[in-house]
């Protein structure tokens, strides 16, 4: 049944004020300096008409990889399509990170490490991060080359990162320690590395920085922990916990520790507390954890686009118990899906679920979304090596451009057809910015307007599966000299309009 929805413009309930930065981004440490990334989509596999083979498990993580040379963050594009979406947060990070030696003076790499940053790609970077206007975040190496697991972690290798990006006048202004280190076994720590070796260590950090770097945001645990997504403060469970065996499954392709195991009994409290979400693993990681992928049919349901907001209550106690009450909570890497991104992650399919992740946070907590990735794997806003946008860049280049930070409650339930958010204008003019999502497959949805309104339709070209999107009809490519296309509206009396089936429309009153 087709669903209808009534826009307002006055007497909504403010809920709070957002992050300006709330749309960022991560550009991998292994995009920095080479390495291995989970492995490009065939074109067959992208238009849904081949399978992914499964992977061969005896190989581990290394079967869904492959090598990519470092990007060219020099890049004119790279460097022109992210300062259009304004000053973000850029964070570097990953696996990879734990385990980069930072060769700055050119003498090779030593032992325990397990690829090197040179200088001049770390000037590069430093560059890119100012030339966009944006804000450096990063984690610290930890691992067998810097201490033994018995040993208590030094900063020898993050004064060298800390200096040199200041002094290249694009300070570190943020930090997590590492990279999800409730994967103890898979993430790079040094061998036989606990909990309470974690804890242990995070603090001597932590301190460090304190005393070194005062001006510094402290971030952390940037975990992954799946029980803590299971139930949410309001008792509903996470769409992953179908059956019992869910999590345990889980924990026996990843294992890990909880949340408290990393952060009950630690001295130094966090300025901001971090997670890691996903809306569930890829067709590449599917044989690994059924119950964690969704097939392609139920990228529009209301369990598969409500993981987001579920997620973020779920961490809302930790927020409170680990960080500032009621403060912020940063999700310092997302995307639609873990291991590098569902087939059709490139595709417009993809932007239902990006806006959706986007507008259902805001309405949960303030903080900041750091997309994983800027410009790699299938999930990347921008194709890896071209920098040509995909839908999903241009879907949170609308955002920003048409959502402000005064986040309100919309007045309509979410419901399926009808995904409802509103913000201030971005324009700081009077009135409200809509986002309307019809997560039908067939039906349309009836939006009657009280006034007139400037109406930004967007949907797919010719299917959802489409590698680029139209704007009210409009098909949305780079032109001459990498011009971006016009993202203007069209004006609409009152009156009423309709949201196509996979439709996402901004309408502004």
């Amino acid at each position: 049944m087709a669903e209808f929805v009534k826009l307002r413009t006055e007497g909504l309930e403010k809920l709070r004020e957002m992050n300006p930065r709330l749309i960022s981004y991560n550009v991998e440490m292994t995009e920095v300096t080479g390495g291995t990334f989970w492995k490009a989509y065939t074109d067959a596999q992208v238009d849904g008409t081949e399978q992914v083979p499964p992977p061969d498990l005896s190989k581990g993580i290394a079967a869904m990889h492959q090598w990519y040379d470092p990007i060219d963050t020099t890049n004119p594009r790279l460097i022109k399509l992210a300062k259009e979406l304004g000053s973000c947060w850029v964070r570097v990070s990953g696996t990879w990170a734990t385990r980069t030696y930072y060769d700055f003076d050119g003498t090779g790499m030593p032992e325990g490490y397990f690829n090197h940053l040179r200088k001049e790609q770390w000037v590069n970077l430093c560059n890119f991060v100012k030339a966009v206007g944006g804000k450096l975040k990063i984690s610290v190496a930890n691992c067998d080359g810097l201490h033994a697991a018995n040993e208590p972690w030094h900063p020898e290798q993050a004064e060298k990162i800390f200096a040199l990006s200041k002094e290249l006048g694009c300070p570190i202004e943020a930090v997590e320690f590492v990279n999800e280190p409730n994967m103890l076994q898979n993430t790079g720590f040094p061998k036989g590395y606990t909990a309470a070796d974690f804890r242990r260590d995070q603090d001597i950090f932590h301190k460090w920085v304190r005393e070194n770097y005062p001006e510094c945001t402290i971030i952390g645990p940037s975990d992954t922990d799946p029980n803590a997504m299971t139930v949410d403060a309001y008792g509903n469970r996470h769409p992953w916990a179908r059956e019992a065996a869910d999590t345990a499954g889980i924990a026996a392709a990843l294992p890990y520790c909880s949340t408290a195991d990393l952060m009950d009994g630690c001295t130094e409290k966090l300025d901001i507390f971090s997670y890691h979400y996903y809306n569930g693993v890829s067709e590449r990681m599917a044989i690994m954890m059924p119950s964690a992928f969704t097939p392609y049919e139920g990228c529009m349901s209301e369990e598969y686009l409500g993981a987001a907001a579920h997620t973020g209550r779920c961490f809302l106690t930790y927020r409170d118990k680990y960080a500032e009450p009621n403060g912020e909570m940063w999700v310092t890497e997302s995307g639609d899906a873990g291991a590098g991104g569902h087939t059709w992650a490139s595709t417009y399919a993809e932007v239902v679920r990006t806006l959706n992740e986007i507008g259902s946070f805001a309405t949960v907590t303030n903080g900041v979304i750091f997309h994983n990735t800027l410009a790699s794997s299938d999930y990347g806003w921008l194709k890896h090596g071209t920098f040509v946008p995909r839908p999903s860049y241009f879907s949170v280049l609308l955002w920003k451009r048409i959502m402000g930070d005064t986040c309100y409650a919309s007045g309509e339930a979410i419901r399926p057809g009808a995904h409802v958010y509103a913000h201030s204008r971005k324009d700081g003019k009077d009135g409200i910015a809509y986002l309307v999502i019809n997560n039908s497959w067939d039906e349309p949805t009836t939006v009657e307007l009280p006034k007139e309104a400037e109406v930004y339709a967007l949907t797919g070209n010719g299917s959802m599966r489409s590698r680029t999107m139209l704007l009210n009809g409009k098909e949305l490519v780079l032109g001459e000299n990498d011009e971006l296309p016009a993202l203007d509206g069209v004006t609409v009396p009152a009156g009423t309009i309709e949201v196509a089936p996979g439709g996402c429309t901004f309408i502004v009153l």
